[in-house]
């Protein structure tokens, strides 16, 4: 056994579960490729303040769970615990907003880190696929994206998640909201952490998961009830605009999400069979972002949807997803100059685009059609000095267990022909 162990929190891909995380991925970004997307990849870790501005200095995120250190050059970096800021802040750099194609369009897919209580469906590292529209205020642009996930649940065979729909507001509604939510909370019995987070972010308050403090917020003042005429219509046009696409919604007045930079649309996919960690994905317009960041007026709006998340969501289903096989063909050589001869044909399939693999080590028979078996290959190929001598290999079917005789030239032709 090895010395080292995965850091408490984290956990490694291995086949063949990771077959199904590669899967998932594929299928979030299919629809986003198929929608103007561009993929986009940033560091693993990022200036500190980037994150603390951004996402919010009252956000857990930022006080409690980012990882940050301070580099040997001083820089103060943080492993990054969100999308987000990292890819508006590559768009910046990038000049991508000057190109004059707005909103800039793009997806991506990576690991992110958060020091928190690890259980079931929470890691410290984990896994994302995000999507960013920047650069455009367009009630279509929140329906797209919402629709998009939609569409990519579906077409991995999830059917019971639910999609939580709200509006923040923006800089005109919400400051009157905010200061009627904190004159409630002052009134509550809440804990001085609590307190605190009250008087710097009240939102954040609403989405606290503990039953005591939930039972307190039932009266809460609601956000939709003090919404401006603006947010308001762009809400509207938000629901109808996903209704019109067959998408089924719930609206969640209480939904605030946990992040600083949220303005009018936000929403959350939720799965009912996954316990205490309900939420696979979410996201919202975040308007602000850029100015808080150093940029130009950018209104934005985006999601992420959690791969981890998403395969615990299939496995709740019981959807067991369709693989393309590893291997297809797997070539067993008996003798030297079997090894030569099928090592050659191996490489050919490959190049056509047939998962091939090769008996390696010097096997016996009996040992090579184990590793054959093991591999799942529908075909196998067996050689040896009679076999070559005559010009045939022998190609057995490992479904119905025949075995026919092929000449050496044809084996790419007619492998290519049964697979299709």
């Amino acid at each position: 056994m090895s010395t080292f162990q995965a850091p408490k929190g984290t956990y490694d891909l291995i086949p063949p579960d990771s077959a199904r995380f590669l899967a998932v991925r594929e299928a979030i970004a299919a629809p986003l490729r198929n929608s103007g997307y561009g993929y986009v990849e940033t560091p693993g870790f990022e200036n500190v303040e980037l994150f603390a501005r951004g996402v919010g200095e009252s956000t857990d995120i930022v006080s409690k769970e980012m990882y940050a250190f301070e580099t040997k050059g001083g820089d103060r970096l943080a492993l990054r615990p969100e999308g987000t800021a990292s890819v508006l802040r590559a768009a910046l750099e990038a000049n991508l907003h000057k190109a004059g194609n707005l909103p800039v369009k793009l997806w991506y897919s990576g690991s992110y880190y958060r020091y928190e209580r690890p259980q079931k469906g929470r890691y410290r590292h984990f896994s994302q696929v995000g999507a960013e529209a920047i650069g455009a205020e367009d009630p279509a642009l929140d329906a797209e994206l919402i629709i998009l996930a939609d569409q990519a649940y579906r077409s991995l065979g999830l059917r019971d998640f639910r999609i939580l729909l709200n509006s923040l507001g923006d800089q005109e509604c919400r400051p009157v909201y905010r200061a009627a939510l904190q004159d409630f909370l002052r009134g509550l019995d809440l804990d001085e952490e609590t307190l605190r987070r009250a008087e710097l972010n009240p939102l954040r308050v609403l989405d606290d998961k503990r039953p005591d403090v939930q039972k307190q917020l039932t009266d809460a003042p609601l956000l939709r009830d003090y919404l401006c005429d603006a947010c308001k219509a762009y809400h509207e046009e938000v629901r109808e605009l996903i209704s019109a696409a067959g998408v089924s919604f719930e609206d969640d007045p209480k939904l605030v999400r946990g992040l600083d930079y949220y303005t009018r649309t936000t929403f959350e996919f939720v799965h009912d069979g996954l316990g205490a960690q309900s939420a696979v994905g979410g996201g919202g317009r975040y308007d602000g972002l850029s100015e808080m960041i150093g940029g130009p007026a950018l209104p934005s709006v985006g999601w992420a949807l959690g791969v981890d998340r998403t395969v615990l969501a299939l496995e709740a289903e019981g959807v067991e997803l369709e693989l393309p096989a590893t291997t297809s063909v797997f070539a067993v050589p008996l003798g030297e100059e079997a090894r030569r001869v099928l090592f050659a044909k191996v490489t050919e399939l490959r190049k056509v685009g047939v998962a091939a693999d090769f008996s390696y080590g010097h096997k016996g028979l009996k040992g090579a059609m184990k590793s054959a078996n093991r591999s799942g290959a529908r075909y196998t190929i067996v050689a040896g000095e009679r076999d070559l001598a005559e010009g045939v290999v022998q190609l057995k079917d490992m479904e119905s267990g025949e075995q026919s005789a092929i000449g050496v030239g044809e084996i790419v032709a007619e492998l290519e022909s049964r697979l299709g």
